[in-house]
């Protein structure tokens, strides 16, 4: 597998002008690229360049809208919503976030709600956004079924994720996390099938309920929710706030996320922010004395509390020949 090394600034710039071949308006080609350009920078790979070539597929066939302007509104006083008129959660959650963070430090807190989305790929990168402006951020959305019940073997809910992140000082990230309510996340699967490589016990069953090491089998069946029951419990609350409440899709009603023909994703996010300073004074030092604990003990850290961004990666160079592809537009 030959790999080559390239700037993230390359890569932005050709996922950019590859969603605008497609269809894409610059603004929101450059909003999906920023996210892009992150998850290839920290190693995401499935919410990368992996998903490129989907993002324009989809933009071809009109599954996504390359176009769509995004309306704001505040429906109560605490509450911002963002139709994303089934174009890029990406370039949605950029238009309502100015408007979330100003409700959030008037109010205290701000419940935003991004409905009738694309999927928005890297939860994390959303919620990083927030606390870097000074906010605590927790965040959910769904994703086609994947997920069977404890006990069951029919897909109801997404691999559901949630996310949080809690600021810092000065635009500094404390600490983060973008977990998947499920055992696993769906490509894992698909990357270990295309591999011919088994998966680890606890990940999925096949579609007889039957636990199954093989990623094929997994494939015709389906995941489990991390930790049994009790992420079965938090995939169902996610599906709540992400579906329900912002009035968009529920899993059971979204096809493959990759497909490159269908309805429209329509999927929905729910973001919790919350102003740290509402409640008293010494947020920041509480923080502290955590980080300190846990920096004591070695080889122990705080999740995503000490990422650097770099300049470049290596990434495999057949990726790199179809992002290339890309940027040139559709082909005949």
């Amino acid at each position: 597998m030959e790999k080559i090394t390239i700037q993230l600034d390359e890569i932005e710039a050709l996922t950019n002008q590859a969603l605008v071949a497609h269809g894409a308006v610059d603004w929101v080609g450059k909003s999906v690229a920023r996210a892009v350009r992150t998850a290839e920078a920290k190693g995401n790979l499935i919410c990368g360049l992996y998903y490129l070539e989907s993002y324009c597929k989809q933009l071809v066939t009109g599954r996504v809208d390359g176009t769509a302007e995004p309306v704001v509104s505040l429906p109560k006083s605490a509450s911002v919503h963002v139709d994303a008129k089934f174009g890029f959660a990406q370039a949605a959650f950029e238009r309502a976030l100015p408007t979330a963070l100003e409700t959030a430090l008037s109010a205290g807190t701000c419940s935003l709600a991004v409905a009738h989305s694309h999927t928005c790929t890297s939860l994390g990168y959303f919620t990083e956004q927030i606390a870097k402006a000074g906010f605590i951020a927790i965040g959910l959305t769904n994703a086609s079924a994947v997920v069977s019940p404890p006990g069951g073997n029919k897909a109801i809910l997404g691999t559901n994720p949630i996310a949080m992140a809690v600021p810092g000082e000065n635009g500094a990230i404390a600490f983060q996390f973008d977990q998947s309510t499920s055992a696993i996340a769906l490509g894992k699967i698909t990357m270990a099938a295309a591999a011919g490589e088994n998966i680890p016990q606890g990940w999925a069953v096949d579609a007889d309920g039957n636990e199954t090491t093989d990623p094929n089998a997994a494939l015709k069946g389906s995941l489990m929710s991390s930790g049994g029951y009790k992420g079965w419990g938090f995939g169902l609350m996610t599906e709540v706030l992400a579906a329900a409440f912002t009035g968009s899709v529920n899993s059971l009603d979204v096809k493959g996320l990759k497909l490159p023909d269908g309805a429209p994703h329509d999927l929905g996010q729910c973001y919790i922010i919350l102003d740290p300073n509402t409640h008293g004074d010494g947020f920041h030092d509480r923080i502290a004395r955590v980080a300190n604990a846990v920096a004591e003990q070695e080889g122990a850290r705080l999740p995503g509390s000490s990422f650097i961004m770099p300049d470049a990666v290596s990434i495999e160079k057949r990726i790199y020949d179809q992002l290339l592809a890309l940027s040139k537009g559709p082909t005949t």
